[in-house]
């Protein structure tokens, strides 16, 4: 299931996504209700409600038919399911129970893919949001960033930016790839970016050996390459590739 959020009933899709639910209620007790509730309004393929902090309070109810939803959400909204309130609306994304049921394996793999990529890219983004949050009491034994060069080392430009470690940095469409072996060219990188989506160039820098960007059309195809190469060894003496986001 994706990570959706409302979407408004301009967009109706075989989803229905359900917020304010209880968050003391038991997962199997939550969905054992709900599916009572929304079967009346037709056949559910799937339901998803996890036990994780950032899903608590919600859940999503996927129908075989999108006009089954639309009568739910009308006839069930403001219902209170345990005392509370439910918000109801289509949600934003088709379901992974949707998108198997209706089309191909590879349509269904292709989806997964770009589910997942979004969810890296949306964590990456929080990550270094938090990164770069200092924390209220001033406690510089505690600061999430990297602000000096060393002891005794002062910085030029007193009113430079934090430095966001490579790990924390937002995704985007161009990968920095450090410790290559001395014998990758541009066609042994190929082989092994080139198989993910919206790939288009690879470029070496000049002058310095083991290190090389790759770029892809989009975001997406940048952030599954990146998910499935980081740490994969190379070579005879198996150097361990890193593989990071190009600084903006």
């Amino acid at each position: 299931m994706a990570d959706t959020t409302m979407a408004g009933t301009e967009a109706p899709s075989a989803t229905v996504y359900v917020k304010n639910l209880r968050e003391d209620v038991k997962i199997d007790q939550l969905k054992e209700s709900l599916t009572e509730l929304f079967s009346e309004y037709g056949n559910i393929i799937d339901l998803v409600a996890k036990r994780n902090l950032r899903a608590k309070g919600q859940a999503f109810i996927v129908f075989d038919d999108p006009e089954a939803a639309a009568r739910a959400i009308k006839e069930i909204q403001g219902f209170e399911l345990f005392d509370k309130p439910m918000v109801l609306a289509f949600a934003k994304s088709r379901s992974d129970a949707t998108v198997q049921r209706q089309g191909d394996d590879e349509e269904f793999e292709a989806h997964k893919r770009h589910r997942l990529a979004e969810k890296e890219r949306k964590q990456a983004a929080e990550d270094a949001q938090k990164k770069l949050k200092r924390p209220a009491n001033g406690d510089s034994n505690t600061r999430p960033v990297k602000t000096t060069r060393g002891a005794g080392l002062k910085s030029s430009n007193p009113g430079a930016a934090a430095v966001v470690p490579d790990e924390y940095l937002p995704p985007n469409k161009i990968l920095f790839v450090q410790n290559l072996p001395e014998h990758f060219d541009t066609d042994g990188l190929a082989s092994i970016f080139g198989q993910f989506e919206g790939f288009k160039e690879i470029r070496l820098v000049p002058g310095r050996k083991g290190l090389a960007f790759v770029e892809y059309e989009t975001e997406t195809g940048a952030i599954s390459a990146k998910e499935n190469t980081a740490g994969r060894t190379l070579g005879e003496d198996n150097k361990v590739m890193k593989v990071t986001y190009q600084r903006q």
